[in-house]
C-alpha cells in the first residue's frame, strides 16, 4: 500500500474524527501574538490589541467541522418515498475551507448524488455532510473522499457521485498566482464507477442549466 494510500486510509477511518486535546483560548491568542510580531508587526498596537481574540473566535467557526460527526448527520432516513430509486442530485453547494498546506482558503461549489436503496435523507443534510468536512484543514482530494466514503457508509446506497470544483489562494495569492485557476475532483462508487453511462448522467445533470 502506498504511503498516500495509508495516509488517506487513516483519515477516513472514523477514529481519525475524535478530537484531539485542545489548548486553551489564552494559549491559542498568545499564538496569534506570536505570528503577528514574527510577521513584523506590533500586536500592542491599536489596531492589533483584539485581533487574536478574534482570531481565536473565527477559528471555532472556521474548524467547527471537527465538532461535527458525519454518521450524525446522516442518521435519519426517510424510507417512504413511493418506490422512488432514481437519482437524487444536489448541485452547486457552496463551501468554504482551508488548505492543509498552507492554512489559507479554498472555496467552491460541491455536487453530490446518490441512488437511493432504503430511503432518502434531507437535502439540507448533504449541505451540512459537505460543510463537516469543509470546516477542517483540508485537501480537495481528501474531502471528496470524504463526503463519498460517509455516504456509502450511511446510506448504503447503489452509488454516490461527488464532485468539487474550487479555488485555492495557496494557487491564487502566493507560489504560481494563477488567479481564477479552478480544481475539479470526483468520485464514484457502485454504478456510477461500474457504468460510464451513469457518470456522463451525473456530469450532464451537473453542468444543465449553466452558461
Amino acid at each position: 500500500m502506498s504511503d498516500v494510500v495509508k495516509s488517506l486510509s487513516v483519515r477516513l477511518n472514523p477514529a481519525a474524527d475524535k478530537p484531539i486535546a485542545a489548548p486553551t483560548r489564552e494559549e491559542a491568542e498568545a499564538a496569534v501574538r506570536t505570528l503577528l510580531r514574527w510577521a513584523g508587526d506590533d500586536p500592542t498596537r491599536e489596531g492589533l490589541q483584539d485581533t487574536p481574540k478574534r482570531v481565536a473566535k473565527a477559528f471555532r467557526e472556521f474548524y467547527s467541522g471537527y465538532a461535527e460527526n458525519p454518521s450524525e448527520i446522516l442518521d435519519k432516513v426517510f424510507s417512504e418515498v413511493e418506490g422512488y430509486d432514481d437519482i437524487v442530485l444536489v448541485r452547486d453547494i457552496p463551501f468554504y475551507s482551508h488548505c492543509e498546506h498552507h492554512m489559507v482558503p479554498f472555496f467552491g461549489v460541491a455536487h453530490v448524488a446518490y441512488y437511493p436503496t432504503k430511503g432518502v435523507v434531507g437535502l439540507s443534510k448533504l449541505a451540512r455532510l459537505v460543510d463537516a468536512y469543509a470546516r477542517r484543514l483540508q485537501t480537495q482530494e481528501t474531502m471528496t473522499a470524504q463526503i463519498a466514503s460517509a455516504m456509502v457508509k450511511a446510506l448504503e446506497p447503489r452509488g454516490v457521485a461527488v464532485m468539487i470544483e474550487a479555488e485555492h489562494m495557496c494557487m491564487s495569492m502566493r507560489g504560481i498566482q494563477k488567479a481564477g485557476a479552478l480544481t475539479l475532483t470526483t468520485q464514484f462508487t457502485g454504478v456510477f464507477k461500474e457504468d460510464p453511462a451513469e457518470q456522463v448522467r451525473f456530469l450532464t445533470l451537473v453542468r444543465n442549466g449553466r452558461g
